[in-house]
């Protein structure tokens, strides 16, 4: 009996990791199950320990195929190396906590060192934007996002991503190496069964960045969607996943207390992402997302 559950419940396992995007919504399931995916791995030490009480080879056999498909998908991400090099550009981006009454302490640490910082859930005139204005000399908010840069912003501002209010913006950074086109995005929320709203800024945002023609693109922001969610397949490609091609492992941001998934993005095309991390965020329930890139 035991050995016949784990050889079922390994099969089960990766067919999920390998054919996910063939579930379809199931009342919004799907997208939970996706933004937790590479979690899945978990049940393979499990499995591998109920086929060792069953004292079966085939059941251990089958425990380990789950593994293999989870080391397929993801062993590049758990292993990776930031590629390093010299850059020309740092930039971060920190979902604040719209009631986070430390969020001046929390962008204080996240941008100390860093070129652009764009920033969501703000509350105009709080303490994360009183903070960002000393420490940088060039700044532009729309509603509750904005971007802070050490370089010059030129043509910023609002975008509509569907969402019947002002949540993102576009302005172009004037760096010392060339031009960047900077997108700071909050994308609509996203809830079990409760998707329909976020997938339409998604496309809101797509539509943005297809008829973008700047050479070189950087999206920031919290979008509402894990990296492995079928969503983000509107977005990757045409533009890269800074986490994805300079990260060390997943960068999860989100509970900051236990991060589990990564809703928050830095996206770019036309240059090239030598470190990416995540960094604390005092008092928010999102950790910040960083990078660096040569241009």
């Amino acid at each position: 009996m035991l050995r016949g559950s784990v050889i079922v419940l390994s099969a089960v396992v990766a067919a999920v990791l390998a054919g996910h995007r063939l579930i379809p919504a199931l009342g919004g399931f799907t997208p939970v199950l996706e933004s937790l995916l590479p979690w899945l791995g978990v049940a393979v030490p499990f499995l591998l320990a109920l086929a060792a009480l069953a004292r079966s080879r085939s059941a251990a056999v089958a425990a380990l195929v789950p593994g293999l498909v989870w080391a397929a998908m993801f062993g590049s991400a758990a292993l990776a190396e930031p590629p390093g090099g010299s850059s020309d550009l740092s930039v971060g981006t920190v979902n604040v906590g719209v009631t986070n009454d430390a969020s001046g302490e929390a962008v204080r640490v996240v941008a100390e060192d860093l070129d652009l910082l764009a920033a969501q859930e703000l509350t105009p005139g709080g303490p994360a934007a009183k903070q960002l204005n000393k420490m940088f000399k060039h700044r532009y908010t729309v509603s509750t996002v904005g971007l802070w840069s050490r370089h010059p912003i030129r043509d910023p501002r609002p975008v509509d991503v569907g969402l019947g209010w002002p949540r993102a913006l576009r302005a172009v950074v004037a760096t010392p190496e060339g031009d960047v086109t900077v997108y700071v995005m909050h994308l609509a929320s996203a809830r079990p069964g409760h998707t329909a709203s976020r997938d339409d800024s998604f496309a809101h945002a797509r539509r943005l960045v297809d008829g973008d023609r700047s050479r070189r693109i950087l999206l920031l922001g919290d979008l509402n969607t894990a990296t492995t969610d079928r969503v983000m397949d509107g977005l990757i490609p045409p533009l890269a996943d800074a986490q994805r091609e300079a990260g060390d492992g997943f960068g999860f941001t989100w509970p900051s207390s236990f991060p589990i998934t990564r809703p928050d993005h830095i996206l770019y095309k036309g240059m090239t992402a030598t470190e990416a991390r995540v960094a604390p965020a005092t008092g928010s329930d999102h950790r910040a997302a960083v990078a660096s890139f040569r241009l």
